[in-house]
């Protein structure tokens, strides 16, 4: 028994000192990939294939190289040791998964030409698209298949460096997917909503951010855009105020009514109360066929921040009776100065002939498909562009994808949604700046976790000097007083224990949206003051991950926000 002991023994030292040397090598190809990667990327996505062959080439040489290094007899018999052997198991899956993307991904990505998905010349080439859809279509399902893959690999108990790697390249992975996704969608969606099947009509909303709705802003200017065989145009255009008041209400589903009441089917300024986007299209929809008789296929929602990218990729645009528009200037613009400077039959005007001038830019002047991918990633990824179908199979492609808008009825990972509506009947939202952070919580016997949440709200707003437009109802008492009605969505059928208003107790509404508790908190915010609502949140099952999500509205200026992740509950 002695003799087998130390036979076992020298042979596990053996293998630490063999692995340890095959580690090393490992590590150093999967540094050299990950550079290469990158490259690859850019080199993608700009256009540049002779070099993107090239680094392809260098790139599979060293996942390769890497999967190799990790791939021996001494290496599986390392993985069965006690404690180290759950970082060389994590290791071999992270070389197995660079590996994978290196030769299933990337070359069918490399030949999609994916400046098909930008316009030239003022049409979309829908012919092209559909050409490169099934090579999106095998890229996507590796990427998809590989984040599930490493989804399944624990971190807990991983050295310090495994685990970082293992954040780092889950990471990388959830924004390739989210790219791949999006390309593999709009090959496959594009042709037949842009009228490669058949002319389309849409509904196109600005969201004005200057009035906060959960989803963004109040629904704005509104016009309609023609598509036929990938050429597309602007027809009428007006705002939802032109639309009135709706008695009897548009039919709004029953949960939204018990939080909102009539006021999302009266009022089109309102039907995105609730921050599930295909209830408010679908209720903008029915007010604008029921006010002009005229049915539109989809509603396509954006922001002037979704401008501010656009210009970065267009360029300046000359709007009449204005300054040239561009991505310095547009958001402020648009969602202040013409408040201060026009009356408000001349803001509708200018509203109108500045969403034309971008509009007529986009599809007419050359634009870097890089730069243009870029946005549309970065606009999906923050939810500034959101897209609903009236025709049910299109619109279950969309799933419950950023651009759809879908709050989830199910959850991966606990999220909790914070949503913004203005309160004061004002165009003060412009001057908000909000906070939140995240904190995840104990553990409970029952398997539950409580999540602490603290959302801070700050007004920049002048304590005089704005003009009526921007004053607007002064609902707060106080016309330079931002109120909000702040409401925190809690993870699938969990719950609210407490909410604190500045450390002390306060009342709130409540409700229930898809599976979730609804709190609704009312924060009034005086000129440069700010107010801290703080709430217990609990978790509607078991659940083991110490991971949280935020889901919040999208505002003028970016959230600040930190979420404190915690150890799994079985560590």
């Amino acid at each position: 028994m002695l003799l087998a002991g130390l036979v076992v023994g020298s042979l596990l030292a053996l293998t630490g000192g063999w692995v340890g040397f095959r580690g090393w090598q490992a590590r150093a190809h999967l540094l050299n990939a990950a550079g290469l990667a990158r490259e690859l990327s850019a080199q993608v996505v700009g256009g540049d294939t002779a070099r993107a062959q090239r680094t392809l080439a260098a790139l599979q040489e060293q996942s390769g190289a890497a999967r190799r290094a990790t791939d021996d007899p001494g290496w599986a018999l390392g993985r069965r040791v006690p404690f180290a052997g759950d970082d060389l198991g994590a290791v071999r899956r992270i070389a197995v998964a660079v590996d994978d993307l290196a030769r299933d991904a990337f070359p069918a990505l490399l030949r999609a030409d994916l400046s098909s998905l930008v316009p030239s010349g003022g049409r979309l080439d829908v012919g092209r698209l559909r050409t490169v859809s099934a090579d999106l279509d095998g890229v996507n399902r590796t990427v998809q298949q590989t984040r599930r893959d490493l989804a399944t690999v624990s971190g807990d108990g991983l050295v310090a460096q495994v685990r970082q790697a293992l954040v780092d390249l889950r990471g990388e992975i959830d924004r390739l997917a989210t790219l791949t996704t999006a390309a593999d969608q709009g090959a496959r969606l594009l042709p037949p909503l842009l009228g490669a099947d058949g002319p389309r009509r849409y509904l196109l909303v600005s969201q004005n951010l200057a009035e906060l709705r959960s989803t963004g802003g109040m629904f704005g200017a509104y016009a309609v855009i023609e598509a036929e065989n990938g050429r597309v145009k602007m027809g009428r255009q007006g705002s939802s105020a032109s639309l009135g008041r709706f008695d009897p209400p548009v039919k709004v589903p029953a949960e939204a009514r018990a939080l909102w009441g009539d006021l999302p089917g009266m009022y089109p300024a309102d039907v995105n109360l609730t921050p599930h986007f295909p209830t408010a299209a679908a209720l903008y929809r029915e007010m604008f066929r029921r006010k002009t008789g005229s049915t539109v296929d989809g509603v396509l929602a954006v922001d002037p921040v979704v401008l501010s990218y656009l210009l970065k990729a267009t360029g300046p645009v000359v709007v009449p009776g204005g300054v040239p528009l561009s991505s310095d200037n547009v958001v402020r613009t648009l969602l202040n100065e013409a408040y201060q400077r026009l009356e408000p039959r001349e803001q509708d005007t200018y509203f109108a002939a500045a969403a034309v001038a971008v509009f007529d830019a986009f599809f007419t002047k050359n634009v870097d498909p890089k730069v243009l991918l870029s946005v549309f990633d970065r606009a999906i990824t923050e939810r500034r562009i959101l897209f609903w179908s009236a025709r049910p199979e299109e619109q279950r492609t969309f799933g419950e994808s950023r651009l759809a808008g879908a709050l989830p009825e199910k959850d991966t990972v606990p999220v909790v949604g914070v949503f913004l509506n203005d309160g004061s009947g004002a165009k003060l939202g412009y001057y908000l700046r909000p906070a939140a952070t995240l904190t995840v919580g104990e553990c409970r016997p029952d398997g539950r976790r409580e999540l602490r949440l603290r959302v801070t709200l700050r007004s920049t707003a002048p304590k005089s000097g704005l003009s009526e437009s921007v004053l607007g109802l002064g609902m707060a008492g106080d016309p330079y007083t931002v109120r909000t009605l702040v409401s925190v969505f809690t993870p699938t059928g969990g719950a609210v224990l407490d909410a604190r208003l500045d450390g002390t107790e306060t009342a709130v509404g409540g409700g229930s949206e898809r599976g979730r508790h609804v709190t609704t908190a009312n924060v009034e915010v005086r000129p440069g003051a700010s107010r801290t609502l703080e709430l217990t949140v609990l978790t509607g099952k078991k659940t083991g991950t110490g991971e949280a999500e935020l889901w919040l509205t999208p505002t003028a200026t970016p959230w600040t926000t930190q979420v404190d992740t915690a150890p799994s509950c079985d560590q």
